[in-house]
């Protein structure tokens, strides 16, 4: 561990000299007291963090023997981001998915691996499918490479951990309101009160509106986002050995879905047919199609501190989330209608329910001569989940769905689909000092996981794993840490819907990590750099139980690559958060396509994709955001992202499809090509109020920003975009 803070001051100036008479003197010092400061009590610096959770207990990030990126919340202020996914533009190696083929929701590639089951709120999985919001974020938080003994079942890439805004001793308020492009508003609210010397209570609110650049030519309708939520975090004995939150958060989307534009000829589509011309612009929905959800979260955490360094932390929480959603999916051959009666049509209706429980151990203490920083936790998660498709209540030509109507439920529906889960672990982990400077680390979790499903194929699944998290550190001083990791993790059959016909082994996945970090210019300024391997055995992402075939994608596939990361302050005034990854991705055993209805291979493995690359995965990913303060109030910045081309192809399709990789005997799947987004920011800062303009997308450059992975298609982003915003604190 880097050694905690200490802090020194003087609180007592009153005691004085004195003088006995005649020549005896005597002298008083004055009192000095000692205390030490917890690492949670340190602020952010600006865009670098000194603090995470994403190990379990409270660190400075150059502590963790493991590549840490954290998103501040100063970060994504001045970026003007409402999104988890427009954040995480700041998170090399990572790329976005568009649609995910009936996942809807939040959904991206970290270090080339998907993170269906990676994101999690405040340490606890946050799984559902849905799209989340960052007005009630403090950072974010992605620790890289396999990580199930500390989080249990997920996949191969990392964990995306959402940090909540916390109830502080303190008056503080903050209001923005802001406008743009594209009938950009937004309005959030930050209210935090405190209430006794040792209770607070905090409010944050938030509705935000934007449309795109892409229309529909024939009725004029445009892809929307609309969604808005109120968060409340009450705290009482914050700063006493017993501290207790309670915090919930609602989040409501009423969005108009996109899924963006065919292939054609392996690039995204540009061309014109008989009915008119087809390209980035065109979108085939209306505003009749919709994506709602409502989601609800409350968690209650309590702390009970026996000392500095021991502590029990456990959390309580229900979750609830409903969503229903209508797309359209693009269309290669025809234009749009204005009854969005072209194109496919993408319908869910889904309510899943989660409660919680996890309580974690941490202590420090010395034995046989070494230092010790043990963790014990233990966690039960119960997950309940209800889905199906909508019913159209219109014709091909001018279809109709609305929320409330299902399609009966009858064997021949593969869409429906019910199940319930109950999933235990417990977990241990010893961070041992053995000779000064040099750190093992070692840790395991056991997994229990049993899953009841009545769905058209409906096994019951009872899974138990182990997974494992080791490395070894050597800190020759607080500011420099070197460090060799390894971890696994592993994702059952029935996670995430995957169901099979027959119970196929759960995915597996291996994660070698060599690092280094650095701290310059008196620990403001940390760099970090890490060389990594990751393998991951029987790889699936299709929905299983909504088609024909239940896909294992690739036997075995793997991952190299090697990140570099800047944050903090280069001078006082000179802030910076930079990142380069570069990445090799491919496969090396290929698939088998297995048969929905007898469980056996139907379609022979294609060899020639062993070797290839995998999809969605750009080679070389890079960011760069920063900002200078003139301290006259003007603060400007700007910076870009950059990704290299994608690719996007079904690797179990064997017929002559425009998602097959294979084009006269050679590897040629759909390309995404590569871009670099370029983004500016000035502002004007007084202590009580501020105003910031935003130029997103200087260049007006078209790009596609997410890639259905199985080719069909790729969504573009958003063109230049001019946003003002206001804030005012009282």
């Amino acid at each position: 561990m880097r050694p905690i803070a200490v802090m020194v001051s003087l609180l007592s100036l009153g005691g004085q000299m004195a003088y006995a008479e005649g020549n005896d003197q005597s002298q008083t010092l004055p009192e000095v007291n000692v205390k030490s400061k917890r690492v949670q009590d340190a602020p952010n610096k600006g865009y670098q963090a000194t603090k995470t959770r994403v190990g379990k207990t409270y660190q400075d990030p150059q502590d963790v023997p493991q590549a840490v990126t954290t998103l501040t919340k100063e970060l994504l202020h001045d970026q003007q981001i409402g999104s988890l996914r427009e954040a995480l533009r700041n998170v090399v190696g990572l790329s976005v998915n568009a649609a995910e083929g009936g996942r809807g929701g939040d959904n991206f590639n970290l270090r080339g691996f998907y993170t269906f089951g990676d994101i999690y709120l405040d340490n606890m999985r946050d799984t559902a499918q849905y799209y989340r919001e960052t007005f009630n974020l403090e950072q974010v938080d992605v620790l890289r490479g396999s990580a199930a003994m500390l989080f249990g079942r997920g996949q191969a890439g990392g964990v995306i951990n959402q940090v909540t805004k916390m109830a502080e001793l303190k008056d503080k308020n903050t209001v923005t309101g802001s406008l743009g492009n594209y009938d950009y508003h937004q309005v959030t609210g930050d209210f935090n009160k405190k209430l006794t010397d040792t209770a607070a209570i905090r409010v944050n609110v938030m509705d935000r509106h934007e449309e795109s650049y892409r229309k529909n030519s024939a009725n004029g309708d445009h892809p929307e986002t609309d969604r808005s939520g109120i968060a409340v975090s009450f705290g009482a004995g914050i700063g006493t050995e017993n501290e207790f939150f309670l915090n919930h958060v609602y989040i409501q989307t009423r969005d108009v879905p996109d899924f963006g534009i065919s292939f054609l000829n392996k690039r995204p589509i540009n061309t014109t047919v008989a009915t008119g011309k087809i390209d980035d612009n065109t979108f085939y929905g209306s505003n009749k199609n919709f994506d709602d959800s409502d989601t609800r979260i409350t968690t209650g955490i309590f702390t009970h501190k026996f000392s500095d360094d021991t502590q029990l932390r456990t959390q309580l929480r229900h979750a609830d989330y409903e969503r229903a959603y209508w797309a359209k999916t693009p269309n290669a051959a025809a234009v749009p209608t204005a009854t969005a009666g072209v194109g496919g049509n993408q319908t869910r209706t889904m309510h899943y329910e989660t409660d919680n429980l996890q309580s974690d151990f941490s202590t420090k203490f010395d034995l046989a001569g070494m230092k010790h920083s043990a963790l014990a936790g233990a966690e039960y998660l119960h997950e309940k989940s209800y889905r199906n498709s909508l019913f159209n209540q219109g014709t091909t030509a001018a279809p109709i769905y609305t929320a409330g109507v299902e399609t009966p439920i009858t064997p021949a529906n593969t869409q429906f689909a019910k199940f319930n889960a109950d999933n235990y672990a417990v977990y241990l982990q010893d961070s041992i000092e053995f000779i000064p400077h040099w750190t093992v680390l070692a840790g395991m979790r056991r997994d229990e996981m049993k899953a009841d499903y009545t769905a058209a194929r409906a096994p019951h699944l009872d899974y138990g794993q182990n997974s494992y998290r080791s490395g070894l550190s050597w800190q020759p001083n607080a500011d420099e840490h070197y460090y060799i990791t390894y971890s696994n993790s592993f994702s059952p059959t029935a996670d995430l819907y995957q169901l099979t016909t027959v119970k196929q082994p759960p995915e597996r996945s291996r994660t070698l990590e060599v690092g280094a970090k650095w701290l310059f210019m008196d620990g403001d300024l940390a760099f970090r750099t890490a060389v990594f391997t990751t393998t991951k055995d029987w790889e699936r992402n299709t929905d299983l139980a909504a088609f024909g075939n239940n896909p294992i994608l690739s036997k075995r596939r793997r991952t190299n690559g090697v990140e570099f990361e800047l944050t903090g302050k280069v001078t006082e005034h000179w802030d910076m958060f930079a990142g380069l990854a570069f990445m090799d991705a491919y496969i090396i055993n290929v698939a088998e396509n297995i048969n929905a209805n007898t469980g056996l291979p139907t379609v022979p493995p294609d060899a020639r994709l062993a070797g290839e690359n995998a999809r969605n995965t750009p080679r070389t990913t890079a960011n760069l955001w920063t900002t200078y303060d003139w301290s006259n109030g003007w603060k400007i910045g700007g910076g870009f992202e950059a990704k290299a081309e994608r690719y996007g192809y079904n690797p179990t399709v064997t017929a002559v499809a425009a998602n097959n990789p294979f084009v006269n005997g050679q590897f040629k799947p759909n390309v995404a090509p590569g871009y670099v987004r370029v983004d500016l920011m000035a502002a004007y800062e007084q202590p009580k109020w501020a105003v910031r303009l935003n130029i997103k997308n200087l260049m007006d450059k078209t790009y596609y920003d997410a890639v259905y992975d199985n080719g069909g298609f790729t969504t573009p982003g958003n063109r230049r975009q001019a946003i003002i915003t206001t804030e005012y604190k009282f």
